[in-house]
């Protein structure tokens, strides 16, 4: 019955309009239609919405965020102070982090050497918070690049680019961790600018012997945390490691740089191939005059100041006063120009250079070799302490005054903090013995195992200094 109702009511309308029992129906499907017209173009204008907030900046973060990871480390700090002594602590334990991205599949993780230094313990987060105890399988100072290595397989790898094609104002992003999981988890943070500037060199003194030269300029804001993680171009390829800021305050002000990801490239194949870095050598040693002003010694090229003889400088014809102007494609406008171009060099390549000389540009080739004191004959004494004897290509080399000795060829970290020596001192003298070779030292050393103390003279940055201790 109140079916029939309404459909007599139904009809009656129909008709009161001027329209046939078979037409009614239709109000209904027209109806529907409308709706779902409605709802197809709401889905739409969500769906070109969506496109439009899909840019090449989201698509590349979408590429690289999945290899970025935080690095963690422990450092045991052992030293006191009165506080300390007052209530029987002797060491503490400093968190440190730092950010890096995957360059393998099977776990190895490139970062800042500065991120990891004097790490008793190292370990990885990865973006979905799995973390995994890392242990470092090298690092180098001077580029401020480190290698690391955790037990995992299939993770996303980072897909690197090229640094030497980058253009001035270009978009670029900077992924990391700033704060770390003080922003509450281990998703990695985005921000995002344009390259300012390229073959930056950061003339001001830097911690540790980090050599930050031909960098990456960008204003995408970089703060403590970011140190390891990639600089992104458009593409979502990774074109430079984000390393440094200058800030009065220690904040991002805009001027971030990023070591060049080729430059990244190529100590991370070193130290994964040899576990250091080989140090490209030449043998010439640059000056700058002293009738320059500082503005012509940054923009007249490299003065030689000393050829070492036998070098490979030696060998091209280099001459002492010659002033190097090209090397490869790159402009040597100063000594830092030439610095940069070292970080770049392999060992056993053929570099062309070009030299001025009384006015007139001469071109000259040279091979790139390894540091003097890598081919010289190493001595090891007690396990911990690798000597060579000084050479006078060695003595050129870094400037030593004294005329013979045995460099510190390598040092292990223990006898470094106890005794305050460092690579590259030259031992000079134990207790009364003066020291010409690398065995004198050795023979010194070791019969000094048990017995009294031992008065050692060594020099460092053109000067001498001494240690006591005992070898038990």
């Amino acid at each position: 019955m109140i079916t029939r109702t309404i459909g007599l009511s139904l009809l009656a309308l129909g008709a009161a309009c001027g329209e046939s029992s078979h037409d009614a129906p239709s109000l209904a499907v027209n109806t529907a239609i409308a709706a779902t017209a409605e709802t197809t173009s709401v889905a739409a204008a969500e769906s070109t919405l969506t496109t439009q907030r899909r840019t090449a900046i989201t698509e590349a973060v979408a590429r690289v965020a999945p290899s970025v990871v935080t690095v963690q480390t422990e450092v045991v700090d052992r030293s006191t102070d009165a506080f300390d002594a007052f209530n029987g602590t002797s060491e503490r334990v400093l968190p440190g982090l730092g950010s890096g991205f995957i360059v393998r599949a099977d776990g190895v993780i490139v970062t800042n050497a500065h991120v990891v230094a004097g790490a008793n313990t190292i370990s990885v987060a990865l973006r979905d918070g799995t973390t995994y105890p890392a242990r470092l399988l090298g690092k180098d100072e001077t580029n401020d690049l480190a290698v690391l290595k955790i037990e995992a397989k299939g993770l996303p790898v980072a897909p690197i680019g090229q640094s030497d094609d980058l253009i001035i104002g270009e978009w670029v992003i900077a992924i990391g961790n700033p704060y770390g999981f003080l922003l509450g988890n281990s998703e990695p943070s985005v921000t995002v600018g344009v390259i300012s500037g390229t073959g930056r060199n950061l003339v001001a003194r830097s911690q540790g012997s980090a050599m930050y030269v031909d960098m990456i300029q960008t204003d995408a804001s970089i703060n403590p945390g970011n140190s390891g993680g990639p600089l992104v171009n458009a593409l979502g390829n990774i074109v430079g490691m984000n390393s440094s800021i200058f800030s009065p305050s220690g904040g991002s002000i805009g001027l971030g740089f990023a070591i060049p990801v080729n430059r990244v490239r190529h100590v991370t194949e070193d130290l994964l191939a040899h576990g250091t870095v080989r140090r490209p050598w030449i043998g010439l040693k640059p000056e700058i005059s002293q009738g320059q002003s500082q503005r012509e010694s940054l923009r007249s090229g490299v003065i030689v100041g000393a050829v070492v003889p036998g070098s490979p400088a030696d060998r091209a014809g280099i001459r002492r006063g010659d002033v190097l102007t090209r090397s490869r494609a790159r402009v040597i406008r100063n000594a830092f120009d030439w610095e940069a171009e070292l970080l770049d060099l392999r060992v056993g390549d053929q570099v062309p250079l070009v030299l001025r000389r009384a006015g007139r540009d001469l071109p000259v080739s040279v091979t790139i070799a390894d540091l003097p004191e890598v081919s010289a004959a190493k001595v090891a004494v007690l396990k911990e302490l690798e000597l060579v004897t000084l050479t006078p290509a060695i003595r050129v080399d870094r400037g030593i005054r004294s005329p013979k000795g045995a460099l510190l060829y390598n040092v292990s970290d223990r006898v470094s903090d106890e005794l305050g020596l460092a690579k590259g001192d030259v031992i000079v003298q134990i207790n009364r013995i003066p020291i010409e070779t690398a065995n004198d030292a050795a023979r010194a050393l070791n019969s000094g195992v048990g017995r009294s103390t031992i008065h050692m003279f060594f020099e460092r940055g053109g000067r001498i200094y001494s240690t006591d201790f005992m070898i038990r």
